[in-house]
């Protein structure tokens, strides 16, 4: 019996900064201590139990740069420090059900749902520790600078002495004086030493149990009062193992994703909107810019990127059409199948079936090469639909292009 096994790739997974602490303080790894508020008034009672000397006010959102955000309630800062919880009650007010705009957000923001409410921490010191998956070393490797809070990046160029990195065993783990002397050489001294290696440790229990491709924490700090501190820390997450990480997986925000995009979700379609008027529906995300391109190159727009990918059902091809045809944008739709393990026939069953049951009002161009390819023209051209067919990419484009001219 031979089996065929798709793998289908998934976007990243997106969580919010309190799930990820979460996630940390739960694997015994040190995290400032919060909470989390929904309302001004949860937050207020945050404030008050967290009986910190300093309180720092976190929006949660997905996107960077929430510090320099602007709130449309006014606010400005999506993230704020103060002493007195009644405060903290104000400023929330401002945050929760009103829109932050950063550089990284669309440009009319997005809704702040949740905001954190933590210990603040003065950092005596800040280092940069990582742990990822590296394909040179076939596993894991500890990746450490006593320079932090900065781009790891800018160091590795201007300062590559001080990037430190070992291997780790993935039979045996960190081994003692593998996290010893990787807090040595993050420059913790003393007692800070031990405290640093064991946190190593830890960040590296979290990091196989999680089936994390990377943890990363920057800074890794110290306090004045001795203690070595994630104060923030970004984890990536291996798709393929969404079997057994079903409760981190359900945590995923999609919340501030298009409808579309969620929709499009559903039927392992990776669909990302643009503001032209011609639908792309493509295999392959090189294929799927590819079309954007030449789209582009020939006087038109792409309303969307919309990519099939390797292992495409008869029904993906219909709800692909679904989407694409309830967007009132959509001029015209530009098919581009290159069939290598995709079945061109498979998306010309779908074409036909979408075209049929959806009653398509807007022109359309196909254009497959590749796999069973005669079988799909002939069957695209015994149906009797207006598909104009296209000899090549270019061809494609052009007919496209003149049809949304036509109107």
């Amino acid at each position: 019996i031979s089996l065929t096994v798709q793998l289908t790739p998934r976007r990243w997974l997106n969580l919010q900064e309190y799930q990820s602490k979460k996630i940390m303080a739960d694997h015994g790894v040190t995290v400032q201590r919060f909470f989390v508020a929904d309302s001004a008034n949860d937050a207020l009672e945050a404030a008050q139990r967290l009986k910190a000397k300093e309180i720092v006010l976190k929006a949660q959102i997905l996107a960077g740069g929430r510090g320099k955000g602007i709130f449309n309630s006014g606010l400005k800062g999506g993230v704020h420090l103060t002493k007195d919880p009644k405060t903290v009650e104000q400023l929330a007010k401002q945050m929760i059900g009103y829109n932050l705009s950063t550089k990284q957000t669309p440009k009319d923001g997005v809704t702040v749902k949740k905001v954190m409410v933590a210990e603040a921490l003065d950092i005596l010191r800040e280092t940069y520790f990582a742990i990822l998956m590296d394909r040179a070393c076939n596993g894991p490797v500890m990746v450490g600078s006593p320079q932090g809070g900065v781009d790891i990046e800018e160091v590795a160029v201007t300062s590559p002495e001080l990037i430190f990195k070992e291997e780790i065993d993935i039979f045996e783990g960190v081994k003692d004086h593998q996290a010893l002397q990787m807090a040595k050489n993050l420059g913790f001294q003393g007692s800070l030493q031990q405290q640093a290696a064991d946190q190593i440790k830890k960040l590296y229990n979290l990091f196989l149990k999680i089936d994390a491709t990377q943890v990363e924490v920057n800074p890794f700090g110290e306090t004045p009062e001795g203690q070595v501190v994630c104060f923030d820390a970004k984890i990536n997450f291996d798709d393929n193992a969404e079997f057994r990480q079903k409760e981190i997986f359900a945590m995923d925000d999609k919340s501030e994703n298009e409808p579309i995009e969620n929709e499009a979700a559903k039927y392992d379609l990776k669909y990302i909107g643009l503001d032209g008027n011609i639908a792309c529906f493509v295999n392959g995300a090189g294929l799927a810019m590819a079309t954007c391109d030449i789209i582009s190159l020939n006087g038109g727009k792409p309303a969307n990127f919309l990519d099939l990918g390797g292992g495409v059902k008869e029904a993906q091809v219909y709800q692909a059409f679904k989407l694409l045809t309830a967007d009132p944008k959509v001029e015209a739709i530009l098919v581009n199948i290159f069939g290598g393990i995709v079945n061109c026939a498979i998306i010309a069953n779908g074409i036909t079936k979408a075209c049929q049951e959806l009653e398509l009002k807007v022109p359309l161009v196909v254009r497959l090469e590749g796999t069973n390819v005669q079988e799909a023209q002939r069957i695209l051209s015994e149906s009797g639909l207006p598909i104009t067919s296209a000899n090549d990419l270019e061809d494609a484009a052009k007919k496209a292009v003149a049809s949304v001219a036509k109107k």
